[in-house]
């Protein structure tokens, strides 16, 4: 047994919200309260932990994340902290020099709209950088990438290239690729990539699972990219660590939406297996991101047009009736204003013509730029709810000020969808930025960049509260994943998933929240991370 005393542990438990002791049993939580009678329950062999006042939370479930996409490309160059134009040249460099000529220099995670040069690089800044190296950088949305001249070349990409399905392949006047690829254009890069072994990917996805502990995530669920074909691949390497005992996360994997056919046919329902290894969503695309100017609006952009539907609409939904009718929730990524207006109609039609949802609700993944009417009409709606990523906002404040500018005000409108009763799920979308539920909290709360701009916040009416946001994090997560009576909480029965943080997230000022770390993560019954 573990006996946690002296602590203030916010439970998220309305009956008793906070305590100060919890007992844990194997992976079970058996005992909450304070004094005598938590310590009383104890038996044999116990391990005391004094949590000397620190605070207490459920451990963070984030569900929205492309885990096996992060795994896969752990050893990429990580892009997202550089500050310039040049700094990002350089770390292609220095990673070039790392290896033998030919090999592949592979990075992720630019936001060129916050650098001061506000310029995308182009093939020839990348043949600049690693002349003897194939190249390929995405930016941090994963909706467009840029490559070199080696990597265009290997991918058979040149001006007779004709734009494949779904995608778009920039080009100057002259009708040369740029090097600047959107959408599933840049499945022709992905496609000539050398392979990986399942054993390295394996063993990254191990490393991931730490670096998540130490975030105080204990639950994922691994959402599909577009046009990805690892669905059933990502499946089978999480059952084999299932079955080595090496995943300790509690993860729902999704499949891609095309798969639809054949998940109803072998009789799939979203929620078949154990608590640490479930199906989850049927993952659709409805449109692309607003840094690639590919996400689908009512009034075109600023410095671009319309952006585009990447499926139609009446496509997705004869996929959602079919998985509807079968007992398969679907996820839908949908963006841009006028894809919200179209698939939350969408949604109106299956509940009114087919009743009864799947065990667990639908969702819109991400609802990131929404009208008022359209919240209003999704409000109504009983078989979908919202999911959203602050983190994301810290991202986007720069581009989507610059490519749609007051309209930005409908982005991210965290507030007026708990305030209509939509029940709100929170996420990274981690490896598209910080996978860390912290810096998910702080943006939600402050609505501010990381290094804290705006400083008053960027539409700050939209803020939520810290214990809104931890709800994102924790029980609304377990409860629309069928965890109910199980995480998300810290209570009788429970599984013993707990995080402990160094200050008081509940009353340390807004602007410090950032700066808050995980001192240990417990899973199932165990402490997984201890902070030095």
């Amino acid at each position: 047994m573990i006996y946690l005393y002296n602590g203030n542990i916010h439970t998220q438990d309305e009956q008793r919200p906070i305590v100060q002791e919890v007992l844990v049993a194997d992976n079970r939580i058996i005992e909450v309260g304070d004094g005598a009678k938590v310590k009383a329950a104890a038996r044999g062999e116990v391990t005391s932990i004094d949590l000397e006042g620190r605070t207490v939370l459920p451990g963070f479930s984030d569900t929205h994340f492309h885990f096996y996409e992060w795994a896969a490309n752990y050893e990429n160059i990580n892009l997202a902290g550089t500050a310039s134009f040049g700094e990002m040249e350089g770390a292609v460099a220095e990673k070039a020099a790392s290896l033998d000529p030919g090999e592949w220099v592979l990075g992720n995670g630019f936001n060129e709209s916050d650098w001061p040069e506000n310029r995308m690089p182009d093939r020839s800044d990348l043949d600049r950088a690693a002349p003897r190296h194939p190249v390929c950088l995405w930016r941090c949305d994963l909706h467009l990438g840029v490559a070199n001249s080696r990597a265009l070349e290997l991918a058979g990409i040149d001006r007779d290239t004709p734009d494949p399905p779904e995608g778009k392949i920039a080009r100057d006047g002259a009708g040369n690729p740029t090097g600047v690829l959107r959408e599933l254009a840049l499945n022709l890069i992905r496609n000539v990539l050398p392979a990986q072994t399942e054993e390295k990917i394996m063993e990254n996805m191990k490393r991931c699972v730490r670096d998540l502990h130490a975030l105080g995530v204990t639950s994922v669920q691994d959402v599909r990219l577009m046009g990805g074909k690892d669905g059933a691949y990502a499946l089978k390497l999480l059952k084999r660590l299932h079955e080595t005992g090496d995943l300790n996360m509690r993860c729902h994997i999704s499949l891609p939406g095309e798969k639809t056919d054949e998940a109803a046919a072998l009789g799939l329902r979203t929620g078949i297996g154990d608590d640490r290894l479930r199906l989850g969503h049927l993952k659709f695309f409805a449109d692309g991101g607003m840094g690639a100017r590919t996400a689908w609006m009512i009034e075109p952009y600023n410095d671009a047009e319309y952006g585009m539907p990447l499926t139609p609409v009446a496509e997705i939904r004869t996929a959602v009736e079919k998985a509807h009718a079968a007992g398969l929730s679907v996820m839908v990524h949908s963006i841009g204003d006028r894809t919200n207006r179209e698939i939350i109609s969408m949604f109106e039609q299956i509940e009114n013509n087919l009743g009864e949802s799947p065990r667990l609700k639908h969702r819109i993944e991400h609802l990131q730029m929404v009208r008022p009417e359209d919240l209003d009409r999704l409000a109504d709606l009983s078989c979908v709810i919202a999911s959203c990523q602050p983190n994301n906002l810290s991202l986007d404040v720069s581009m989507i000020d610059q490519c749609v500018g007051e309209r930005g005000r409908y982005a991210y409108p965290l507030r007026d969808i708990l305030d209509r009763g939509i029940p709100l799920l929170l996420s990274s979308d981690a490896p598209v930025c910080d996978p860390s539920p912290i810096s998910g909290i702080y943006s939600a709360v402050t609505r501010r960049r990381m290094d804290g701009t705006p400083a008053e916040g960027w539409y700050p009416d939209q803020r939520l509260t810290v214990d809104e946001a931890v709800r994102g994090y924790t029980v609304t997560p377990a409860e629309q994943s069928g965890f109910a009576d199980t995480l998300g909480r810290i209570a009788l029965g429970g599984y013993a998933d707990m995080i402990v943080l160094d200050r008081d997230i509940y009353t340390i000022p807004p602007e410090e929240l950032k700066d808050v770390r995980i001192d240990m993560t417990m899973f199932d019954g165990q402490i997984v991370h201890e902070r030095e």
